[in-house]
């Protein structure tokens, strides 16, 4: 990853400035990956039909960083759970996944997409991570906010301070989960960008590629749940992915995707028929050079 990273900043794509004097001298020893051979010509990298709903699109290759296609990439915009992204990012990098986490007791307040996560049970930061990426809960994500910080509101700060790290200068974060709220919004590019951070970590990207997972709470009790992403329950391309759903946001989706050696990042935002969209996507994908 750290290859696609300096790929980035040699497209010209991420400010330098975003990294640390230490993280730009550990840059200068990595082997950048070649541009991607494409068919078609060199101003059109990759054509997609315009009846993709999508209203900020853009199709990244990760290993390159080479931008493929880009609509509205830079265009603030709620993304929905695609903040859940930062939340399991702040999570993984300081925690365990076998640590013992209590769920609050008035958690089952918390609207939209829950787990059901049992109030004033356990589970370990493994088990609320898997609910949070695969089922989206957003249970999960406050539970897993308050577990760090002690309040949901201290953990917010924490992400807003970890995007400004990682160089992401259109994301602001209100909420661990992603609803709608006023001060909150994020860019096709800088989700891409976040994705890219979080596939580093494989506790993330393992449960991102998850069809279906099943939690339990420290006494053994099960919960089955299913990945919120359609694309990963048919075989194909689609290897990992996010989805984000509200009424500012519509519908969201991050998709990892691998066709022959290569893998690309894909983010739809504000689109009417994400997977209409993502299988146009996809079939144009398919006629890359790889």
């Amino acid at each position: 990853m750290l290859g696609a990273v300096l790929s980035v900043l040699l497209f010209g794509m991420l400010p330098a400035t975003s990294f640390s004097a230490v993280d730009q001298l550990a840059l200068r020893s990595v082997t950048v990956a070649a541009p991607l051979p494409l068919t078609g010509t060199a101003s059109d990298l990759l054509s997609l039909p315009q009846e993709i709903s999508a209203s900020g699109v853009l199709i990244v290759d990760l290993e390159s960083g080479q931008r493929l296609f880009a609509r509205n990439a830079e265009n603030r915009r709620s993304i929905g759970s695609l903040t859940k992204l930062m939340t399991a990012l702040l999570i993984t990098e300081n925690h365990s996944m076998d640590e013992v986490v209590h769920v609050p007791k008035d958690i089952g307040k918390v609207e939209g997409s829950v787990a059901h996560l049992r109030p004033g049970g356990s589970y370990t930061v493994g088990n609320l991570l898997t609910a949070l990426i695969v089922a989206s809960a957003n249970d999960a994500a406050a539970t897993l906010a308050q577990f760090h910080s002690g309040s949901v509101d201290a953990f917010v700060v924490q992400m807003n301070e970890r995007a400004e790290e990682l160089g992401l200068r259109d994301t602001l974060f209100a909420t661990p989960d992603g609803m709608d709220r006023l001060n909150q919004w994020s860019t096709a590019q800088d989700v891409s960008w976040l994705a890219q951070f979080v596939l580093r970590h494989p506790e993330i990207r393992s449960r991102m590629s998850m069809p279906q997972a099943t939690i339990e709470d420290v006494a053994g009790r099960q919960q089955s749940l299913e990945n919120t992403h359609q694309l990963l329950h048919d075989p194909g391309p689609v290897i990992a992915g996010k989805t984000g759903t509200t009424g500012e946001a519509g519908q969201c989706l991050l998709s990892i995707v691998q066709e022959g050696r290569r893998e690309y990042v894909v983010v739809l935002l504000g689109s009417s028929g994400r997977y209409a969209d993502m299988r146009m996507v996809l079939r144009a994908l398919a006629t890359l050079i790889v």
